[in-house]
C-alpha cells in the first residue's frame, strides 16, 4: 500500500514498525520517549519495544487511558516526566496510540521547550483515519473537545494494522463513524462501497481510502479556514453529545457513537436547511441506525446540549455553525443553525 504525502510528512502503510526503526536510527535524535497508555502499553507497546530492543536511548512515559484524562493537568504531569528524563530540543516524542494519545502527545511535544520532534503510530482505527492525519493537536478544558492546542505537523504517522486486531467491535465501530463521514461529504462511491463491505475490520484498501479523502481536503486548507470545516459534519452536535455523556453516562459514548448521532442530527438539518433529498436521508438513516446503538436523549437535556454547542471552537460571532450535505458526496460549510433548529434535530433524533 503506497504512502500518502500530507504537509511535509508522509503517512506509511507498508512496512511500518521497521520503517519507524529506521526513522528513529537515522534521525540523530538524544534520546526519544514513547507516549503510551496502559491499554496499548499491554496490547502494542511490546511490539515496538521488541523492534526497538537494540536501541538503549529511549524512556516509556504511561497515562491513564480515556478522554477524560486528555486534559492540562495529565500534560504537566508529561512535561515533568521530560523534564525529570533531561529531554532537550533533539529529542523525538512517538505516540503510540489512539487519538487521546496522538492530540495529547503532539500538543505536549509541540509546546515543550516551543516544540520538538514527534511522531504519530495510531492504534485505533479512529485515531488512523482520524486523528493521526491534519496536524491537529489539542486537550479538553471543562469538558469542551480540544479547546486547547495547536497546528503542528508530526515528521512522520506509522500505520501499523497488526495493532487494529487488538480492538473490542464497539472501537472498531468508532473509527469506522469517521469513514463513513468521509464518504457523506465527499464521496458517494465510497459511502456505497461501505455499505457492502465487511465492517467487523475494515481492510487496509479501505481505510488508505479515508486518510486519502481527508489528507486531500487538509492539503487545500492545512488551518481549516474553508473547506477543512467539511470535516466538521455531525461534530457540532456529536461533540454536545460526546461531552454530556462523558460527563453524566457510567459507560459514556465513544467518539464514533456520538459523531454518529451528531450525522443523523445533522443530515436531518440538511434536509430541512440545504435541500439534502428525502430519500437520502432516509438512507443514511437505515445506515447508521442499523450500526450504532439508539441513545436516549431527553428534553431536559437540550439546554445543557445546545450550551455545549455555544462553545464549540468553530463558532463566528456567537453563530453555531455547522457544515451540512446537499446530497451524500457533496457538503456545504458555513450554515448558522439557530437553537430552535438544532434542538428539533435532537426530537427528530430521539423520535427514531
Amino acid at each position: 500500500m503506497q504512502s500518502i504525502q500530507s504537509e511535509g510528512y508522509p503517512v506509511i502503510f507498508e512496512n511500518s514498525i521497521p520503517e519507524l526503526v529506521k526513522f528513529v536510527e537515522q534521525g540523530n535524535y538524544s534520546r526519544f520517549f514513547i507516549l503510551t497508555d496502559e491499554n496499548t502499553g499491554e496490547h502494542c507497546l511490546p511490539i515496538v519495544q521488541t523492534a526497538l530492543a537494540h536501541l538503549d536511548n529511549f524512556d516509556i512515559i504511561e497515562v491513564n487511558a480515556g478522554e477524560e484524562n486528555k486534559n492540562i493537568d495529565f500534560c504537566v504531569g508529561v512535561w515533568k516526566m521530560l523534564i525529570d528524563f533531561g529531554a532537550d530540543r533533539k529529542a523525538l516524542m512517538i505516540n503510540l496510540g489512539g487519538g487521546v494519545i496522538t492530540d495529547m502527545g503532539g500538543f505536549v511535544a509541540s509546546t515543550y521547550k516551543r516544540g520538538i520532534d514527534f511522531v504519530q503510530v495510531p492504534t485505533t482505527l479512529l485515531s488512523q483515519v482520524d486523528a493521526s492525519v491534519g496536524g491537529k493537536t489539542g486537550v479538553d478544558v471543562d469538558g469542551i473537545k480540544n479547546i486547547i492546542g495547536t497546528f503542528t505537523q508530526p515528521r512522520a504517522v506509522f500505520m501499523a494494522d497488526e495493532f487494529l486486531h487488538t480492538l473490542p467491535p464497539r472501537q472498531i465501530l468508532s473509527g469506522l463513524a469517521e469513514m463513513l463521514k468521509h464518504g457523506l461529504i465527499v464521496d458517494r462511491q465510497y459511502w456505497d462501497t461501505l455499505k457492502t463491505s465487511d465492517l467487523s475490520l475494515p481492510s487496509t484498501e479501505l481505510i488508505h481510502r479515508s486518510v486519502e479523502i481527508k489528507n486531500e481536503i487538509v492539503l487545500q486548507d492545512p488551518h481549516e479556514k474553508s473547506i477543512r470545516k467539511a470535516l466538521n459534519f455531525g461534530h457540532t452536535i456529536g461533540h454536545a453529545v460526546e461531552t454530556w455523556s462523558l460527563l453524566n453516562d457510567k459507560d459514556p459514548l465513544t467518539h464514533g457513537e456520538a459523531i454518529a448521532i451528531g450525522m443523523i442530527c445533522e443530515a436531518w438539518l440538511s434536509n430541512q436547511k440545504t435541500d439534502l433529498p428525502d430519500n437520502e436521508l432516509i438512507e443514511i438513516i437505515e445506515v447508521l441506525g442499523g450500526l450504532y446503538p439508539h441513545y436516549q436523549i431527553t428534553e431536559e437535556s437540550l439546554p445543557t446540549l445546545l450550551e455545549h454547542m455555544q462553545k464549540d471552537k468553530k463558532n463566528l460571532n456567537g453563530n453555531i455553525n455547522c457544515t451540512l450535505l446537499t446530497n451524500i458526496g457533496q457538503y456545504s460549510i458555513d450554515n448558522i443553525c439557530f437553537a430552535d433548529e438544532l434542538c428539533d434535530s435532537l426530537r427528530y433524533y430521539a423520535a427514531l
